[in-house]
């Protein structure tokens, strides 16, 4: 189904739903939990949970490696049963909110951080600061391989914890040696460190191939994520501090975008939907992509299918202007309002986000591991990181890292649709980029009123 059309609709549900689902978080903000109130679970007791995942729908390693996590943990709580179900649409939050419309909510459910504005005001997560306390949280994030500092506050909400940060990665220049080797271009010398010499090289090489040789993901729909670590790095927002003001339609943000259109109008830059880009770029159609680090099993697979290097660098500069990375990725949300049920899925989401877990998913995924103190040392990702040089821009760019901004308001959708809508009209359809952009921020700031 086409992407856009299923935003619009997944909006529309948001704004049918939204009463009903006010009520129902109205009804929980009455009777609120003491601190640290979580139940034991009783090793006798048999429960039932359900977790939702957008893993799941993904076939090959990612669901594998999930399947594989939920097995175990089966196998370690024997008196907990876990249904595993895919999210069924794009919006993750919109497939919670139908399911909870339903009466049949998941008790833990993996959503995007775009989406934790609406999760802790409107969707009805667990307020967890309250649920399993303070101390309860810093067991989670600490241990013998404590969370990353940056990555264990991305799912707090005003001074709350509403979900434990779950998996993502950071976007990342990836690279096909070969193409740079052809164009007569040392891969392992050449200078990709700001978006001017990135355009350089792909001149190069498109003169060599008659093809477009760059293609990123930022820069169409499903992009937001990445794109809007593009417009921190160029000075840009796309909302202001205070959350009131949107802020894509300023010089600063034109001027991000028309960097793009000129790669486009240079022949260099692929217009393509995402899946057609990284599809593109695992089969070696592609010199350069930009995309998620959770592709890298992937890309790995198709280049050495392709007899062809991988190779991976960090984001490039505006100038001389710092690179500021976002992350793309989920968080677990607890839905579970029945006390055996809240206790289990909280056993699941510590599971989940174990060192254990995060083993599995870095090495089979390419999925940051949050918990990057596993990466130095004696570490259980130690050694996984020397044999793997891949991974390290990733990690490089995790202390870098500037949150996913999530926009106020039921129509958050609606408003990263703008955006991208917006983006594509002006990098590759030929609409006046300023224009364009100040008409789309302005139609967005009236959505967040």
């Amino acid at each position: 189904m086409n992407t856009r059309i299923r935003r619009a609709a997944l909006a529309a549900v948001a704004a049918l739903a939204a009463a009903a689902l006010a009520g129902c978080t109205s009804a929980a903000a009455s009777a609120p939990r003491a601190e640290g109130s979580l139940a034991q679970l009783p090793s006798d007791k048999k429960v039932t949970i359900t977790f939702e995942s957008y893993n799941l729908a993904n076939a090959g390693i990612w669901s594998n490696t999930i399947t594989t996590l939920l097995d175990e943990f089966m196998k370690e709580h024997p008196n907990i049963t876990v249904k595993a179900q895919p999210s069924d649409s794009t919006s993750t939050a919109g497939s919670v909110q139908k399911e909870l419309l339903a009466g049949n909510p998941p008790d833990v459910a993996q959503l995007v951080f775009s989406e934790l504005d609406f999760a802790a005001t409107t969707l009805g997560a667990q307020d967890l600061t309250k649920l399993v306390g303070k101390k309860g949280l810093e067991q989670e994030f600490g241990g013998e391989y404590p969370y990353n500092p940056r990555a264990s506050v991305l799912a707090d909400w005003k001074g709350a914890t509403y979900g434990i940060p779950y998996v993502f990665s950071t976007p990342i220049l990836w690279i096909d040696d070969a193409q740079f080797t052809a164009a007569g271009l040392d891969p392992a010398t050449v200078d990709l460190s700001t978006w001017a010499a990135v355009e350089a090289a792909a001149k190069k090489i498109t003169a060599k191939t008659g093809k477009p040789s760059l293609s990123v993901t930022c820069v169409v729909s499903g992009g937001n994520w990445c794109m809007q670590g593009l417009f921190r790095s160029d000075g840009a927002q796309v909302l202001s501090d205070d959350r009131t003001s949107i802020r894509f339609g300023s010089d600063a943000a034109v001027g991000t975008v028309q960097t793009f259109r000129d790669m486009y109008d240079a022949g260099v830059l692929a217009n393509e939907d995402g899946t057609t880009q990284y599809e593109n770029f695992a089969k070696g159609q592609t010199a350069m992509h930009v995309n998620t680090s959770a592709l890298q099993g992937a890309f790995m697979a198709g280049a050495k299918a392709g007899g062809w290097t991988l190779d991976a660098r960090k984001l490039p500069s505006f100038g001389d202007k710092p690179v500021v990375p976002t992350n793309s990725g989920s968080f677990l949300a607890m839905f579970a309002t029945d006390p055996a049920k809240q206790a289990a899925a909280w056993e699941l989401m510590q599971w989940m986000t174990s060192p254990h877990a995060y083993q599995l998913i870095s090495t089979q995924i390419g999925y940051l591991p949050l918990r990057d103190s596993m990466t130095k040392g004696s570490g259980p990702l130690a050694d996984w990181v020397k044999q793997n040089p891949l991974v390290t821009p990733n990690l490089d760019q995790l202390n870098e890292l500037q949150p996913w901004v999530s926009y106020p308001g039921n129509s958050y959708l609606q408003v990263d649709q703008l955006l991208a809508t917006a983006i594509e009209n002006s990098v590759f359809y030929g609409a006046d980029v300023s224009k364009t952009m100040t008409d789309a921020a302005s139609r967005a700031q009236a959505l967040i009123k």
